[in-house]
């Protein structure tokens, strides 16, 4: 079958940094899907395991984790779906990925394709959403429903593929006054449009900049991007009793300067229940599943915003990774077909 693999870390500029390569159709295990990739998706995660991380007992390592296609075989203890059946899923980051005709996905980490979406849209979806959907409800434990004193969500990268998805389901499903942060008129533009109340700029003062919305401290602070070089300001504009949670590689973080006001430090990575197969593994089916029925009742709605980028092959993931590394992308980068 095509994939798109490397032999051992390389920039992104090398002519060998992805490689369209010939491999062979793996066979599905006791819990796995068989999936016929249609459409992927790139994410901050794809470079950041390029450069780090080259091939272990593979000729070629294999990337992608974002994913939408189609069921060709199952395993024999499969009981969520069937051949024929259209699925999207992020993957695990201890297997080889999607970036290839054939994949293989552990079913209960596997949801039910959007009905409304085409494969590319739904490719854009499942990793941002996990990653959203867990930091809020499982680390954050925010509840469901419209209270009027759910308190405030500071969103810092509110235009990245994560904090589109979370700035919609801290408005569409909390009470939460969901603050987001953007540099740009145009990322500025879409956190409005996903439905933020207040839009901030973190390059400039960010302690002034969130005051100058009129609300002094922040329940919940989701650090998606830039937590070197915010988090010092980030603990100032927390509540007592909050809760701080962050998705990115800090080189390092002082957990002590939460002590004074007993907040609380919560690490999202949404490849956790996956890589250790926990006792609660099959949430992110039912999440996947429920993310789904929110994106065809209208609720959430995908966040390609950069559309497709062309068929999956080395040089259009190469485009993306670039885009990626730029800091300069908006929304979810998008291949389909190969």
């Amino acid at each position: 079958m095509k994939a798109v693999g490397y032999r051992k870390s390389l920039p992104i500029a090398d002519a060998e940094s992805l490689l369209d390569v010939e491999v062979a159709t793996p066979e599905p295990g006791a819990r796995d899907l068989l999936v016929e990739v249609k459409a992927v998706s790139v994410n901050p995660v794809d470079t950041k395991v390029r450069i780090r991380k080259g091939p272990d007992k593979e000729e070629f390592k294999i990337l992608g984790y974002d994913a939408a296609g189609i069921v060709r075989k199952v395993g024999s203890a499969c009981t969520l779906f069937k051949e024929g059946d259209e699925v999207f899923y992020a993957g695990s980051i201890s297997r080889q990925g999607t970036n290839s005709e054939f994949h293989l996905v552990d079913e209960r980490i596997t949801g039910k394709k959007p009905q409304s979406l085409s494969f590319g849209s739904a490719a854009a979806l499942p990793l941002t959403s996990i990653t959203a959907w867990e930091l809020l409800f499982d680390r954050f434990c925010v509840r469901p429903g419209k209270s009027h004193d759910a308190g405030t969500l500071l969103i810092v990268g509110g235009a990245g593929g994560v904090g589109s998805i979370l700035i919609q389901l801290a408005r569409k499903l909390t009470g939460l006054t969901v603050i987001a942060t953007a540099s740009r008129p145009e990322t500025k533009e879409w956190c409005k449009s996903l439905g933020a109340h207040h839009v901030i700029d973190h390059s400039k003062s960010l302690i002034e900049e969130f005051k100058s919305t009129g609300i002094e401290h922040a329940e919940y602070i989701a650090s998606l991007m830039g937590t070197d070089m915010h988090y010092e300001k980030l603990v100032d504009l927390l509540a007592p009793q909050g809760k701080f949670g962050l998705i990115d590689d800090p080189k390092k973080l002082d957990a002590m300067l939460l002590k004074t006001k007993c907040a609380s430090l919560h690490w999202e990575f949404m490849f956790a229940r996956s890589m250790f197969e926990t006792p609660d593994i099959l949430a992110q089916h039912l999440l996947l599943n429920e993310v789904a029925d929110l994106v065809d009742s209208g609720v959430i709605k995908n966040t390609n915003d950069d559309g497709s980028l062309g068929t999956i092959n080395a040089a259009n993931l190469k485009k993306a990774h670039a885009l990626l590394e730029s800091g300069k992308s908006k929304g979810k980068l998008v291949l389909e077909g190969f």
